[in-house]
């Protein structure tokens, strides 16, 4: 049996669960997580065990990306443009440059899964272990085998019209079991398509990950019926009057037509009042923030003080390459450090590993504990670093561009 351990030593431990840990040691076998701690006591429990040893790195759990369109990597050149002067020019954009693709269908096909492969292996290269992808066209089924983690793919429903929920509902229902299903956004998916949709996720036991407030165009509509959503649902023929109105908030309409569970995974959360974030906590829904997409969209920064004062540790999302110019949790988290100073490398690094395996149900990761699968980073630092707020402050500003190697 000691033949297929290991004791993986380093100057740093971040088990994330707990504090971090100075000459830590890590032992693995068989692909999970043993013990983790002061590299002398595990030595000492664990003797004649082979060492390996990361003379200059800190271990750390896998990052998670809870919030991706992997199929949209093709059209990485709308992130490179101007800021759009609103939500919904991007919008009009987007659907233009995706049929302006689709002119070839073929070559669209093999333009989007080439694009989407590479995005794929760049998030395993930067320390991913896990993904939640949303798709409109399947491709992520497709790269399953292509990923050395946990991909989780998604199947997007967009129908806002009345009279189109019926076919959807029996396309949902031909689904197999096996296929994740959810829904876009409040204004995009019918709510009767919405309830079906979470049914199903609350049946066979999957989170239910939407876009909620990610724009105030969005808060706009579902207060008012009113403003540049509408306007961009009328002119593709996509408005209809049955969308309930009425509501001061995103997550209230999801309070108020009974989706907000502990299986929902609301996705960006901008605008969002206290109230709101009080009704996340009392239903234990998750959140996932994109601040790059946010940041470059121009739709505002999410209240992310409020939200861990309250007691949520959000994930943390890349969303697509068509609005974020690069796809990195690394990233992510120097944007959130730079936008809320306040807050602290702890927190974002707990964000982006247990925040993430928390808000997509992937209990086995997350945190460097027994019992855990051993999806460990071994990340070199450029500098050593004598505190454990030094490391964990090198790895939010820096750890992109580290040495990074999984164990």
């Amino acid at each position: 049996m000691n033949a297929l351990l290991v004791i993986h030593r380093a100057p740093w431990l971040l088990p994330i669960c707990r504090p971090p840990i100075q000459d830590g040691g890590l032992v693995v076998g068989n692909g999970k997580i043993l013990a983790a701690g002061a590299f002398r006591e595990i030595a000492s429990s664990y003797p004649g065990i082979a060492v390996v040893d990361h003379p200059e790195a800190v271990l750390l759990p896998g990052l998670i990306n809870a919030h991706t369109h992997l199929e949209l990597s093709h059209l990485a050149h709308l992130a490179r443009l101007p800021a759009p002067a609103s939500f919904t020019e991007w919008l009009v954009l987007l659907i233009a440059e995706r049929a302006k693709a689709a002119a070839d269908m073929d070559a669209a096909v093999e333009c989007a899964a080439s694009a989407a492969r590479i995005a794929l292996a760049a998030q395993e290269a930067q320390g991913v272990v896990a993904i939640a992808d949303i798709s409109n066209t399947g491709l992520c089924r497709n790269l399953v085998g292509k990923f050395n983690g946990t991909l989780l793919c998604f199947s997007e429903y967009l129908r806002l019209r009345a009279d189109a929920v019926r076919g959807a509902l029996s396309r949902l229902h031909a689904e197999p079991d096996t296929q994740y299903c959810t829904g876009h956004a409040l204004y995009s998916t019918h709510i009767d398509l919405l309830r079906g949709l979470k049914a199903r996720a609350a049946r066979l036991g999957y989170i239910f990950p939407i876009h909620i407030a990610e724009s105030a165009a969005e808060i706009q509509l579902l207060r008012t019926g009113q403003g540049e959503l509408r306007a961009f649902l009328e002119q593709r023929g996509l408005w209809d009057d049955s969308l309930p109105l009425g509501e001061t908030g995103a997550v209230n309409y999801l309070h108020r037509y009974g989706l907000l569970d502990r299986g929902t995974l609301c996705v960006h959360c901008v605008h969002i009042a206290e109230g709101e974030v009080d009704l996340l906590v009392k239903f234990g829904a998750k959140v996932c923030l994109c601040p790059g997409s946010n940041a470059y969209l121009g739709v505002d920064t999410a209240p992310v003080e409020l939200l861990l004062r309250k007691g949520i540790l959000p994930a943390l999302g890349t969303d697509s390459l068509a609005s974020n110019p690069e796809l990195s949790i690394w990233r992510e988290m120097r944007l959130l450090a730079a936008q809320h100073p306040d807050l602290s490398p702890t927190d974002l690094l707990a964000m982006a590993t247990l925040g993430g395996a928390t808000a997509l149900g992937l209990e086995q990761l997350g945190t460097l504990e027994p019992g855990k699968d051993a999806a460990v980073l071994a990340v070199e630092l450029y500098s050593p670093a004598r505190t454990a707020e030094a490391v964990q402050e090198q790895l939010v500003q820096q750890g992109g561009s580290c040495r990074l190697r999984r164990l």
